[in-house]
């Protein structure tokens, strides 16, 4: 199994930005790809980001231009960094490892963007 620990929520403006870190251990060398969710109170889990092993990356149309998904495989750790937030990316962001044999998440951390 991986263990995700998320880090770098907080409460922000409107236009202001914020890095999220989700630092992966355990059976590094299963998870094929790393991503990044949200959920807002009342609504399913979204997509946000995810990155494959071999460098790909898939963003929500919603998010593209403005967030920006990185790797440090020395590190084991993903960051998420978002620029010009608004109040509706307000959630709980959730950090996933996901491979053939696992399907992990993190704990979640809260970003507040305030208008």
């Amino acid at each position: 199994q991986v263990q995700l620990v998320e880090s770098g929520g907080g409460l922000v403006q409107s236009g202001g930005s914020l890095r999220l870190s989700c630092a992966a251990s355990g059976s590094i060398s299963s998870i094929k790809i790393m991503g990044w969710y949200r959920q807002a109170p009342g609504k399913q889990r979204e997509l946000v980001a995810q990155k494959t092993n071999d460098g790909s990356t898939h963003y929500a149309d919603s998010v593209k231009d403005r967030f920006t998904i990185s790797r440090d495989n020395a590190k084991n750790t993903v960051y998420l960094q978002m620029n010009s937030l608004k109040p509706e990316d307000t959630a709980a962001y959730y950090c996933n490892a996901w491979g053939f044999t696992l399907n992990s998440w993190g704990q979640g951390t809260q970003v507040t963007v305030s208008s």
